[in-house]
């Protein structure tokens, strides 16, 4: 029998690596990332039928053809970890406003890119997609709003995708782990000087990091579980729970309306184009949101 294929963004290092690492003994991997030696090194630690496609989530051609290439060797997909991600750190009112645009837009809408090109392949199996969130997600991180926003944003993404997709027979997972001692924080500590070394400064158990080694281990084995939730460190756990206790409720209410959700986004879509069924034309704010990434927006 075929191992199911699992797809795993930012794969060439950290906790994509780990996690492929540890899933690669009754999955088929696909590694997808911007470097492209390092995807060639890790593959070799994955598997001789392991698959790898340069890719930059950010750019919907590059990621429609890596998905392609995955579907076109392997036959489908099963499992999507899209994990993927930067980070960046400062006082939100000294920075940049475009951090915040640059972050986004790889944290929230390149993740969102991957996992969109890849539903179909998901539904024709009943697979499952993870998301690397964060438990900056839960609380007000400061130091890292920028990158706690996105993140917190990703999250609530897949909490309104799992309503979307149950009736299709796809499961939703989001990851949350705090301080994990890959080259995002180790990196940062190394090269932005006293920014880079809030964490050691930060109280108790938040100045902690969790080994990449542990993270892989759990993320694989919630992976194969199609855990709606991963967690690291243990303290995360209540934190979720505390903000959390009404989502459940929530879900149930809207499960019965999610296939008539698809009927009236697909009639809408037929009128006008997938782009112009989310807004309105009579709308100056939605004329110049679509304005300004180059998409016209008609009946």
């Amino acid at each position: 029998m075929a191992k199911p294929v699992a797809l795993i963004t930012g794969g060439a290092r950290g906790i994509g690596l780990e996690t492929a690492r540890r899933l690669a003994a009754d999955h088929r991997i696909a590694l997808l990332d911007l470097d492209a030696r390092s995807l060639e090194l890790a593959a070799a630690l994955c598997g001789t039928d392991t698959i790898t496609a340069v890719c930059d989530i950010t750019d919907q051609a590059q990621v429609d053809a890596a998905v392609a290439k995955v579907v076109a060797e392997a036959g489908g997909i099963d499992v999507v970890f899209s994990n993927a991600g930067i980070g960046g750190g400062g006082s939100l009112r000294l920075l940049d406003p475009d951090v915040l645009a640059a972050i986004i837009n790889v944290n929230l809408i390149g993740n969102w890119r991957l996992i969109h090109s890849c539903l179909p392949y998901l539904i024709e199996r009943r697979g499952y997609v993870i998301a690397n969130a964060s438990a900056s997600a839960l609380m007000p991180a400061i130091g890292f709003g920028a990158y706690a926003s996105s993140k917190a944003a990703l999250e609530h993404l897949m909490n309104v995708l799992r309503g979307e997709v149950a009736h299709l027979g796809v499961e939703v997972g989001v990851s949350y782990f705090w301080f994990v001692g890959t080259d995002m924080v180790e990196g940062a500590e190394r090269e932005m000087g006293r920014l880079g070394g809030l964490r050691s400064e930060m109280p108790g158990p938040l100045r902690g990091i969790v080994s990449v080694e542990k993270v892989g281990q759990l993320l694989a084995t919630g992976i194969r579980a199609r855990a709606r939730r991963v967690v690291a460190p243990r303290w995360v756990t209540p934190i979720f729970f505390l903000r959390g206790m009404i989502s459940g409720l929530v879900e149930r209410g809207t499960a019965e309306i999610a296939a008539e959700l698809d009927d009236a986004t697909a009639e809408r879509v037929a009128e006008t184009s997938s782009f112009s069924a989310a807004f309105r034309t009579t709308q100056a704010g939605h004329k110049a949101a679509a304005e300004s990434i180059g998409q016209p927006l008609g009946d």
